[in-house]
């Protein structure tokens, strides 16, 4: 007769399902640390990674602006050279200016005078037409004598010296011919510079001039007279 078949062992088989489970668990317990290993391997990675970024940021924040406030200063320093040196010429500029002026104004001042002092000298006084520029024509004395027009001028000098007389005897041309070759070149300068007078009022002018001017043949005779000894 054939053999009656038995079941499995019930405690052979619970055994072996608890280890085949606690296999199946040893090897979950593995997977899962694994990936949690690989998983914080990665989260430092890309920490490092963030880390150097960052500092390689912050550096790069810092040379710009290390350039940056150098540039400042460089530009800072050359305005500072800058408006000193035009400070200065503008200084020098001025200085030699004023100094150029007032050497001018000396120097008329000084030829103002030594005109007035020859002509005192021989008792000479010139009077000038009013500041009003009317018709008047200018008055030279000389010793005593009046002259108003450049006729009786020529006249009162004939009469100073004979040898003044001998030296020139025509004197009236010389003077003709230099006041009107003056008065030409004058009348075109002042018809520039004061072009709202009248040509009356430039003669005028011109006339005042001629009366001081060292082109004033009388002029250079009263000046020679004064410098005889």
């Amino acid at each position: 007769m054939p053999k009656k078949f038995q079941g499995e062992n019930t405690k052979s088989a619970v055994s072996r399902a608890r280890k085949t489970e606690a296999k199946a668990e040893e090897r979950a317990r593995e997977e899962q640390a694994k990936e949690d290993a690989y998983w914080r391997d990665e989260d430092k990675h890309v920490q490092r990674k963030t880390q150097r970024k960052n500092d390689q940021e912050q550096k790069r924040q810092q040379e710009m602006e290390r350039k940056q406030a150098k540039q400042q200063a460089y530009e800072e320093e050359m305005n500072t050279l800058t408006a000193s040196k035009q400070k200065q010429q503008q200084t020098t500029k001025v200085t030699q200016a004023q100094i150029e002026k007032e050497r001018q104004i000396e120097e008329m001042r000084r030829k103002e005078a030594e005109k007035e002092r020859l002509l005192e000298q021989k008792k000479i006084v010139v009077q000038d037409e009013s500041e009003t520029l009317e018709e008047n024509v200018n008055r030279m004395t000389i010793e005593g004598q009046s002259a108003r027009t450049v006729e009786e001028a020529i006249s009162v000098l004939k009469q100073t010296t004979e040898q003044q007389q001998q030296q020139d005897r025509h004197p009236e041309k010389r003077v003709r011919a230099a006041y009107a070759a003056f008065e030409e070149r004058r009348l075109a300068e002042l018809k520039q510079e004061k072009p709202t007078l009248r040509l009356s009022q430039l003669k005028q002018l011109v006339k005042r001039e001629w009366m001081k001017s060292a082109e004033n043949p009388l002029n250079e005779q009263i000046i020679g007279i004064v410098q005889q000894p």
